[in-house]
């Protein structure tokens, strides 16, 4: 299994994949319940408000009362899921998160679009990097980061069965799509192994699995072995997944389109510290805020291209 037997299905946006998932979701199960705020457009659901009017809450430009609506529904056995952008669906509303829904254990889907730099043209007040490490830090909250259309179709699916608080990022433009359309590759909190290989560990999540992708197909042409993992679900970590990855390479790229403080590299190497101490370089934005621009420009300007990649795979493998 190599990262040269990936092939592009079609390219389409995972916020679509939401769209679709959170239909099929209510579908299959009465108790689902879908908050926006003002978003619906954006969030992609509206075949679900047709379809389902009377399980459809518009709460307007009112983010906090949403996660308060959100909250007191689960009393009453509903399954919400609130829906909004990421930067809204977090930083403007993280005390309400952790007061009402992580500290008494509700279960609330707190689903989040146009994460990250590739959010584009919308710039540094929307493109939130900090979110990741917001929601894994409350106790009990499940994070899940997907890579493409059919994970986080998915991913929407799977949480309505799923106990609990969760967090789920997503994005805004047209990505790669390459998982499973059926979802047999997807399982919440078991990472999903791409490729395996010997010399390097490239730990990825959600739009950055495709460009690490590219960079291992880069690195075999090289006649590098890379062992690439979708880490898809951050909290619950696979650690099992990790601990065996860096137990046969002995190095680790991790990338994410997110802070590299409290991201997805903060908690592998967290792992790897607790059990097998190695060289890690680090994929992400580096302690800034983005800025306007189109989502491939400021992926390049920020260091997250697939070329940083291959280029970070190269010197943490000289370090080992």
């Amino acid at each position: 299994m190599k990262c040269a037997d990936i092939q592009i299905q079609n390219e389409q946006e995972t916020r679509a994949g939401f769209g679709e998932g959170i239909f099929e979701a209510g579908n299959a199960n009465e108790n689902v319940v879908v908050l926006t705020a003002d978003l619906a457009g954006s969030m992609k659901i509206a075949p679900f408000i047709k379809k389902f009017p009377e399980r459809f809450v518009q709460c307007g430009i009112a983010e906090a009362n949403m996660i308060g609506i959100a909250a007191g529904l689960t009393i009453g056995g509903k399954i919400p899921y609130t829906t909004t952008f990421a930067n809204f669906s977090t930083g403007r509303v993280y005390d309400q998160i952790r007061q009402s829904i992580a500290y008494s254990g509700k279960n609330v889907k707190i689903c989040a679009s146009h994460a990250g730099l590739t959010l584009g043209e919308d710039g540094a007040t929307h493109q939130i990097l900090e979110d990741i490490g917001l929601m894994k830090m409350l106790p009990g909250m499940t994070v899940i980061v997907p890579c493409d259309f059919n994970q986080t179709k998915n991913a929407t699916k799977a949480i309505a069965d799923y106990e609990g608080p969760v967090y789920l990022r997503f994005g805004r433009p047209k990505w790669p799509n390459f998982t499973k359309e059926d979802g047999s590759d997807f399982v919440i909190g078991k990472a999903q192994q791409l490729s395996e290989g010997n010399d390097v560990s490239i730990f990825a999540c959600g739009h950055m699995v495709w460009k690490a992708i590219e960079a291992g197909k880069a690195l075999e042409e090289k006649g590098y072995s890379v062992d690439l993992i979708n880490i898809h679900t951050i909290k619950p970590l696979d650690e099992e997944a990790i601990i065996k990855s860096i137990s046969k390479t002995k190095c680790a790229v991790t990338v994410e389109e997110h802070n590299i403080i409290g991201g997805l590299g903060d908690s592998i190497a967290q792992v790897a510290s607790k059990h097998l101490p190695i060289p890690i370089e680090y994929i992400g934005t580096k302690d800034t805020f983005g800025e306007s621009g189109k989502p491939l420009d400021l992926l390049k300007k920020y260091g997250l291209d697939t070329p940083f990649i291959i280029d970070a795979a190269e010197k943490v493998m000289k370090r080992k």
